[in-house]
């Protein structure tokens, strides 16, 4: 069963604990059920994993006012966790879209975020454009695969405003397109639609004052991109890193978009090391 606490709007929040050790709030992409970063292949092992659900989805209500649905609104959502959580600062980990909401809490409750590891991240709320030019070279590095004539083809239409078969390329977010990779991409499908297109909202970034907060922000971050990762091209990844005074910036090799599932022990290895470090 999860467990609940109330965000300051009265709505209903679920999360779930896994392992044991310092902890670690972790923030899901999508925005979608947390169900789909499993245990981030194993590294429950190392740390106590705090996996919230985002309001209206998993085991979360839906709010009265879906405005609140915004990144920067879910920010408040993060700050009301920790404080049930009676945890003076958090390690914070913030996957895909979550690293939005992530790196938007960092910039404004910077003395209250010990470790920042962002996983594969989204770049839009620092503002980082990823070009169709930039994913295209990326998915040319998968022209071997079986499937890759049919995908490459899907994307390319994608990329010129032709088409929208997103299905068609979802095995270029994997670093290897098996079963279950299929079964992955099936599960973790964001079930509340209006949850993820009020996500990104007008309001929702400010990337000027984010980049500033950044730059003033003095705790350890880590950056870990898949070296095949159309969604965050390692490129993309790196530059984000350079907005942070103290960031490490990982490639991890063969892997895409879920580098826990391409590669559990590389990828737990890796952010393991850096969540043990001081802060």
């Amino acid at each position: 069963m999860p467990l609940t606490f109330s965000a300051p709007d009265g709505t209903p929040l679920a999360y779930r604990i896994q392992g044991e050790g310092r902890p670690v709030v972790c923030l899901p992409g999508g925005p979608t059920d947390s169900r789909y970063l499993g245990d981030l292949g194993g590294l429950s092992a190392h740390h106590q994993m705090i996996f919230l659900d985002l309001r209206g989805t998993g085991a979360s209500a839906i709010p009265e006012d879906t405005a609140t649905y915004r990144c920067d609104r879910l920010v408040d959502d993060v700050e009301a966790l920790r404080v049930h959580l009676g945890l003076t600062r958090i390690d914070l980990l913030g996957h895909s879209a979550g690293a939005n909401l992530a790196t938007q809490y960092a910039a404004r409750y910077p003395e209250r975020v010990g470790k920042l590891a962002l996983i594969a991240p989204s770049t839009r709320a620092v503002g980082i454009a990823i070009t169709g030019e930039s994913r295209r070279e990326l998915a040319q590095l998968r022209e071997n695969e079986p499937w890759f004539a049919s995908a490459f083809a899907a994307l390319e239409a994608i990329t010129e405003g032709a088409g929208s078969d997103w299905d068609a390329i979802t095995p270029f977010f994997y670093g290897r397109w098996d079963t279950a990779a299929q079964q992955h991409h099936v599960a973790s499908r964001p079930g509340n639609q209006e949850a993820v297109a009020l996500f990104a909202a007008e309001g929702a970034f400010a990337p000027e004052a984010t980049r500033a907060a950044l730059a003033a922000y003095e705790g350890p971050a880590l950056l870990l991109a898949g070296e095949f990762d159309l969604n965050s091209p390692p490129r993309s990844v790196a530059e984000f890193a350079g907005l942070f005074p103290d960031a490490t910036l990982a490639v991890q090799p063969g892997a895409g978009h879920y580098p826990w599932l391409d590669d559990a022990d590389g990828f737990v290895a890796t952010t393991a090391a850096f969540l043990g470090k001081a802060a």
